[in-house]
């Protein structure tokens, strides 16, 4: 294809541009040429866009299933011992977290950086910490479950703590069925558990006290599950019960801040503050 004939890439607001177009048939030719453009430049970089022109209404949808919704879903993107050492804890309790040797943060001003923390950023170490510790947790999962505690009736810092530990990714997680609470959420998506003997594959999914979680029979042998119910890295809080012949635990009450097990000192009590201010 020459030069003269070859289809250029046009602007998306050159595109929107062309509905306000009084002419509706140059305004189709023009829609279908950007749209055919549109597609070309994406073929290049990688990435699709199904564009459809609806000439009734003179709207053009444009569904991208490229690379952008990637970063719009709900996963870890960076490192989680990257999280370590910009909170400069050691919040899951790993042996070979960063922070053991190099407790300074991350970046080339990592170790110079010692200016004085306000009141809002300690709330807002005290929030994102909690967040990390339950998988990095989107802030819109996170806000939900603040609210449902604030809704309830109590201490809401308690409720919390509780509400967060009635996700079955973090129960898996404390029943030592997986090494890290990443490994839980994983666990959880790819169908392994069940709960009250239905399949179960959400891992925000919230537990009420009496339920009962167990593992699938086709992976109970696996090398992930035996490893970790045989580490001595983690202890089994008192309010799961965990039979670890047939692999199974039940959820026996909700807990307070002092029953769960933090590596570190987390403070919910920051949390409901930065969400109140």
């Amino acid at each position: 294809m020459d030069e003269k004939t070859r289809i250029r890439p046009v602007p998306l607001g050159r595109v929107l541009s062309y509905l306000a177009w009084p002419d509706r048939a140059a305004c189709t030719r023009r829609l279908d040429r950007a749209c055919r453009s549109l597609f070309n430049a994406r073929l290049q970089n990688g990435s699709v866009w199904n564009c459809r022109c609806n000439r009734g209404s003179d709207e053009v949808i444009h569904q991208s299933t490229s690379r952008k919704l990637d970063q719009n879903m709900s996963r870890r993107h960076s490192t989680k011992y990257k999280i370590d050492r910009r909170v400069g804890e050691n919040i899951w309790g790993r042996p070979k977290s960063p922070v053991n040797k190099r407790p300074n943060k991350p970046g080339q001003h990592g170790p110079n950086r010692r200016g004085k923390v306000s009141d809002y950023g300690l709330q807002l170490m005290a929030k994102q910490k909690l967040k990390f510790y339950y998988g990095d947790i989107t802030e819109k999962q996170f806000r939900r479950t603040f609210d449902e505690a604030s809704r309830r009736k109590g201490n809401t810092a308690e409720l919390l703590i509780g509400l967060l530990e009635s996700r079955l990714d973090a129960f898996v997680y404390r029943s030592k069925f997986v090494p890290t609470i990443f490994a839980a959420r994983q666990f959880v998506n790819h169908g392994h558990v069940l709960v009250n003997g239905v399949k179960t594959n959400i891992g925000s999914y919230r537990l009420k006290p009496g339920d009962t979680v167990q593992i699938r029979e086709k992976s109970r042998n696996m090398a992930l599950v035996l490893e970790a119910l045989g580490s001595p890295e983690r202890d089994i809080p008192e309010y799961v019960e965990v039979d670890p012949k047939s692999m199974t635990a039940t959820y026996i009450r909700m807990p307070e801040l002092s029953d769960v097990p933090y590596p570190v000192q987390m403070e919910p009590a920051q949390v409901v503050e930065y969400y109140s201010s």
